[in-house]
């Protein structure tokens, strides 16, 4: 079954997959939880980007 470990091994990560892995609940999470923070990041940097100023029309 996906994300049980049949034959009781215990998996040792370091560095990245310590903390983003598939194996454990935390892991899952994490990844979770930079996906929602990544997603607000791209929301945030298009809502307060400054407007491109257009100059005014001025007849001649």
């Amino acid at each position: 079954m996906a994300g049980h470990d049949a034959h009781g091994s215990q998996h040792q990560f370091t560095g990245f997959q310590k903390y983003f892995n598939s194996y454990t609940i935390t892991g899952r999470r994490n990844y979770v939880l930079a996906t929602y923070a990544s997603i607000a990041m791209i929301i945030l940097y298009f809502k307060l980007r400054p407007k491109k100023q257009t100059p005014a029309v001025t007849q001649k």
